[in-house]
């Protein structure tokens, strides 16, 4: 008996041994700052998504935070999302678009101990805010452009889903080229998701159909098929969001680029110094969020006058002294949490 019981005690030791050596823990610290991340689109998209895991990943190489991203597609996945990070005590939790902020105002009166930023739109609460980037102030110059190299007065452009502040970045761009050109015409087009790239190869192709000779595509992982339309018909193009320069070379332009890594780490920082407060957070070009990058390939299409004339108008978007037209969203206040 004594041999069976040396034997049982064994066969424990050996299967606690076993256990141990075969699990790979995950070191949780209580006070870890944790970060998550809603997107709408893959992270592969090499825009809008792609930008925002490029800020997750700098506040975690930055700040030491503990990370976690999710595609989400519905209004029901963002708030199931929101909520299952929150309730796992994540200090600021990501919601990237303006199609997230009435589920953040929903679950953070929920949990106010943790904050939610949508990266647009107008909710106010104690604890959610939005970060709106002006990427009209690079639009309108790209818009500029547009109508100092078009040769028919036409340009397209090409949007994912309908919502505010993409229409905002089209108005914009329409009205930097009326600046130069005020008969100049902007066509829009909607594809109504942001990963088709079929639907925006045929909606871009259809615009240069109607003698579209420049487009401006913000529409994702989408804007790929608008760029594949660009090229095969050797017109030019513009890139948004991301410096999407390399996708097309030979008919990119330049690209309005939003710094969403740096913006995101700013806002980790003023979350883990207790420093956040809840507002409409403003960012353009004098902030060093909002730039416009030429693709030096195709520079030369414009003359060195026009050239001047575009830095003239970025300089005067910096100082204040010119101000591009946007769709303007008024903070709105749901309520204390």
């Amino acid at each position: 008996m004594s041999c069976y019981r040396s034997a049982v005690r064994l066969s424990l030791f050996l299967l606690f041994i076993g256990i141990a050596c075969n699990t790979n823990p995950v070191q949780q610290t209580p006070n870890a700052f944790r970060v998550a991340l809603l997107t709408p689109g893959p992270v592969s998209d090499a825009g809008w998504n792609a930008l925002a895991y490029e800020g997750l990943m700098r506040i975690k190489e930055t700040l030491g935070a503990e990370v976690s991203q999710v595609e989400t597609k519905t209004p029901a996945d963002f708030e199931e999302a929101f909520r299952d990070y929150a309730s796992r005590n994540f200090n600021l939790i990501f919601g990237h678009g303006f199609e997230f902020q009435d589920a953040a105002a929903k679950v953070g009166s929920d949990f106010p101990n943790s904050v939610f930023i949508t990266t647009s739109g107008s909710t106010v609460r104690k604890n959610v805010a939005p970060m709106r980037f002006l990427l009209e102030e690079a639009t309108y110059l790209m818009g500029m452009m547009s109508a100092l190299v078009s040769k028919t007065g036409k340009a397209g452009a090409i949007g994912g889903v309908e919502i505010p502040p993409l229409k905002s970045t089209f108005m914009a761009f329409e009205a930097g080229a009326k600046s130069v050109n005020p008969q100049f015409q902007v066509v829009v087009s909607y594809i109504s998701n942001w990963e088709d790239v079929g639907a925006a190869k045929q909606a871009a192709t259809a615009l240069i159909e109607q003698g579209c000779d420049v487009i401006i595509p913000n529409a994702d992982a989408a804007s790929l098929g608008a760029f594949q339309a660009a090229r095969e018909k050797n017109i030019i193009a513009f890139g948004t969001n991301k410096n999407q320069n390399d996708l097309a070379p030979s008919v990119i332009l330049a690209s309005g680029i939003i710094d969403i890594p740096t913006a995101f780490l700013q806002m980790a920082q003023s979350v883990q110094n207790h420093s956040f407060q809840g507002r409409i957070i403003r960012l353009g070009m004098k902030e060093k969020v909002i730039s416009l990058v030429y693709n030096p390939a195709l520079k030369d299409r414009l003359s060195s006058e026009a050239q001047i004339r575009i830095d003239t108008a970025q300089q005067q978007i910096i100082n204040g002294t010119l101000t591009v037209p946007s769709v303007e969203f008024s903070p709105v206040q749901t309520g204390a949490s």
